[in-house]
This record gives C-alpha cells, sequence and structure tokens, in this order.
C-alpha cells in the first residue's frame, strides 16, 4: 500500500500558519506524504491540489472563524470534482455549536486546540484505511 498522501491547507486571509506546519511535520514523521500548500488558499486551489496530487486526504487549517464559509465551498469542490474518497478534516478554533453543521456537509475529522497529534495520526490512517477497505 502506497503511503497517505494528505493535501494540507491554509485558507482565507488568515496569516498564523504554525499549527498547520506542526500538523504536517507529525503527519509526515508518521510515514505519510505531505504537500503543504501555504498561506492564503482558496477552497478552488485547495481542491485543484488534491486533485494533481491525489490525495487521501484534505486538512484544513482555519483559525479565523471563516470555516462556516470555507469548508462548505471545499465540500462542494470536492463533489464536483469527483473526489468523493477524499477525507476532509478541519482544524482550528471552531465552536462547538458549529460541529454538526461541518459534519452533516461531510466534514469527517474536526479538531480543536487540546487535540493531540496522535489523536489527528490515528484518525487518519483508521479512516484512510477504512477506506481503502471499502
Amino acid at each position: 500500500m502506497r503511503k497517505i498522501r494528505v493535501v494540507i491547507a491554509k485558507p482565507g486571509l488568515d496569516g498564523h500558519d504554525r499549527g498547520a506546519k506542526v500538523i504536517a511535520r507529525a503527519l509526515r514523521d508518521a510515514g505519510m506524504e505531505v504537500i503543504y500548500t501555504g498561506l492564503r488558499q482558496t477552497p478552488e486551489q485547495i481542491v485543484a491540489a488534491a486533485l494533481q496530487e491525489d490525495a487521501d486526504v484534505i486538512g484544513l487549517s482555519i483559525l479565523s472563524g471563516a470555516h462556516t464559509q470555507i469548508c462548505p465551498r471545499v465540500m462542494e469542490l470536492v463533489r464536483e470534482q469527483g473526489l468523493d474518497d477524499v477525507l476532509v478534516v478541519v482544524g482550528g478554533i471552531i465552536p462547538d455549536v458549529d460541529v454538526p453543521r461541518l459534519e452533516a456537509i461531510g466534514i469527517k475529522g474536526i479538531f480543536t486546540p487540546g487535540s493531540t497529534l496522535s489523536e489527528i495520526v490515528e484518525f487518519i490512517e483508521r479512516h484512510v484505511r477504512e477506506r481503502a477497505e471499502a
């Protein structure tokens, strides 16, 4: 089985990317292939990168509170591009009240402050393995 390929993206205008880089390093250290798209990516750029890189996972890092606008657009584009088998996760400052809405649009993993690196790695490994077995 090939390495899990993860696109890590910082959508929107938020310029704080330390967390995204920490996650990218943890995933790489766990044996995954990580593509970090950099700051200020549009949903279109993120999904295009996932398509070009044959990604298994899209990881969004959003601290700005724009998750309620960005995530639905990313999921819309994921479906339009036929990437339904790509796991989409989001991390950042996400109020509990927004979690059900994100889950309803297809976001499978939602990681807020306090989530551990091992928790994120294990979640991704488990879900990618389950999708491969299905």
